[in-house]
């Protein structure tokens, strides 16, 4: 007898449980099952975004512009921290739980009549597939899809129609999957591209920028790229962040992110960039402006309480991209952080970066939850032949957390780095407090 699914929370359970039972579909069959759904009849306003570092907060940047201009947008993205519904959000608000279980619905009824039976979607491409489904509904006019793990044979690139594509920078990330070197991975980006179709991206790392170019006029993309040039002004203050940046059809505009995070620069250059090209007479320079301005993107140098900073900066471009922005805090007390990851990241090499930057008094480790976790005895030993400041271990997040709130000074200022994992349950037990004398 078929299982009912009558709740979220049974919906929840069943696509969490699907790594046990599923594996890698190659891209057809993927492509034959988007087809059986029927949406590969959609208009074509689908921003497609891939890359290492920056593509969340990129296509927050991107809604937020859209809603503003007064166009209905979805936006799917991945991870989420605490519930899974983040991943899919309409005009600027999650969805909810009936949605969920409705999108859950169609999706499940596919799989039961879908022939070859023997394909069933992995978790990421479940949750792709239900987010078009509820973008269907909705009727949005545009889609801002972020890729889940490199770009080529992602499952999000079974959308053919787009108008424009992004790559985000390009790290050292899931190299078991995308190759051991920066072209390498930057060729599996590059993947998303389409004839015809912009693509937006920094012209930084000349092999990467080599890579991107060579993919593009091998498939008639359209580059774009975002020269170094192109953003100057930089004028950091509290908790915003005031730059320049040339546009296409204009000379230099100021622009305002609301961020003490030096790489969301970057980051919402890229977003303007790509809004230019959309060419749609609604997204005028006051209106990017403003979006820009109002965007937010959980999790990233996110001030989560009074000098408590959240950041999900997990491999070793995050990391120093992370430093750099530390660096520019000005802080009275001491700088704590507080570190974990996950087993497949480059923890070692972030433990020598963190430990050597000089901007911490004091390092406090704990395990992640969950079998991806890395464990304490590898977490301390990452650590351990770095000397010259204080080290704390706890058993778990909670346990750590708890110290460092009830320690904190005035003046202190408190970083929580290394996985969006550990934002996740760090954020997750801030709501659990926030009836307690935190």
């Amino acid at each position: 007898m078929e299982e009912a699914f009558d709740t979220y929370g049974a919906a929840e359970d069943y696509i969490n449980a699907t790594p046990k039972f599923t594996k890698k579909n190659n891209r057809e069959d993927t492509a034959r099952f988007w087809e059986y759904l029927g949406y590969p009849a959609r208009d074509g306003k689908v921003l497609h975004i891939a890359g290492t570092n920056g593509k969340g907060s990129v296509c927050a940047y991107l809604c937020s512009v859209l809603r503003r201009a007064g166009i209905s947008c979805g936006m799917f993205t991945s991870p989420h921290l605490v519930t899974m519904r983040e991943r899919f959000v309409i005009d600027g608000k999650m969805v909810s739980k009936e949605d969920f279980l409705y999108a859950f619905r169609v999706v499940m009824e596919g799989i039961r009549n879908f022939s070859p039976r023997i394909y069933h979607p992995t978790f990421f491409e479940f949750l792709f597939f239900m987010a078009m489904v509820l973008f269907e509904k909705y009727h949005v006019e545009y889609v801002v899809l972020e890729t889940g793990l490199g770009g080529r044979l992602d499952a999000t690139n079974v959308v053919d129609e787009k108008k424009v594509c992004i790559l985000t920078p390009i790290g050292y990330d899931h190299m078991e999957y995308l190759g051991e070197t920066l072209p390498l991975i930057a060729g599996e980006k590059a993947g998303i591209m389409r004839r015809g179709v912009p693509v937006v991206y920094p012209d930084k790392q000349e092999e990467v920028t080599r890579v991107i170019e060579e993919y593009a006029k091998k498939t008639g993309a359209v580059p774009f790229p975002l020269e170094k040039t192109a953003i100057k002004e930089i004028k950091i203050k509290n908790k915003t962040i005031d730059f320049s940046l040339h546009l296409l059809y204009y000379d230099y505009i100021g622009f305002t992110v609301s961020t003490s995070a030096l790489y969301q620069v970057e980051n919402a250059s890229l977003a303007v960039r790509a809004l230019e090209l959309l060419r749609d007479g609604r997204i005028t320079v006051p209106v990017i402006q403003d979006g820009i301005r109002k965007a937010f993107w959980e999790g990233r140098m996110e001030e989560a309480l009074p000098s408590v900073y959240l950041d999900g900066a997990h491999n070793v471009d995050g990391i120093r991209a992370f430093l750099e922005t530390v660096k520019r805090h000005p802080c009275a007390g001491r700088r704590i952080l507080f570190y974990s990851t996950v087993q497949d990241k480059q923890y070692r090499e972030a433990a020598a970066l963190l430990s050597q930057a000089g901007l911490f008094d004091e390092i406090c480790l704990a395990p992640i939850q969950g079998e991806r976790g890395l464990p304490l005895p590898q977490l301390t030993d990452s650590f351990r032949q770095y000397t010259g400041f204080d080290r704390k271990a706890y058993d778990t997040v909670e346990a750590a957390l708890t110290a460092l709130l009830s320690q904190k000074n005035d003046g202190d200022k408190v970083y929580i780095v290394g996985s969006l994992y550990l934002v996740g349950e760090v954020k997750a037990l801030l709501r659990s407090l926030k009836d307690d004398k935190f």
